[in-house]
């Protein structure tokens, strides 16, 4: 197996830094990763995370947080095993409305 292969395999593994994790159970409120000391039970970590939707949650049933990473004691949250994204900064917004400016400008 080539080693791009691995980097696609569906892990566990931090939201913020992608760090492997190797748990026995779900991480409690105050668990923390250990290379970047992100909480872990966080909604950007959990299986219901749904960034498009409104309460960023696809779970009905939880109640909605505030800060989806900060951890927090959702009686919801499963731990999502996906494969890691690197978290990107949207720029886009403040892109457009910089050319937006250029253009009215006539620069």
């Amino acid at each position: 197996m080539k080693e791009d292969d691995l980097s696609k395999k569906p892990t566990l593994h931090c939201y913020n830094c992608g760090r492997p994790l190797d748990l026995k159970g779900l991480p409690g409120r105050s668990e923390r990763c250990l290379g970047c000391g992100a909480d872990l039970r966080v909604c950007r970590n959990c299986v219901a995370w749904a960034p498009d939707l409104a309460y960023q949650c696809c779970d009905r049933r939880a109640e909605e947080v505030a800060d989806k990473t900060k951890g927090n004691f959702c009686e919801y949250f499963d731990f999502a095993k996906r494969v890691y994204v690197p978290i990107a900064k949207d720029t886009r917004r403040e892109d457009k409305a910089r050319e937006d400016l250029k253009k009215f400008l006539g620069l």
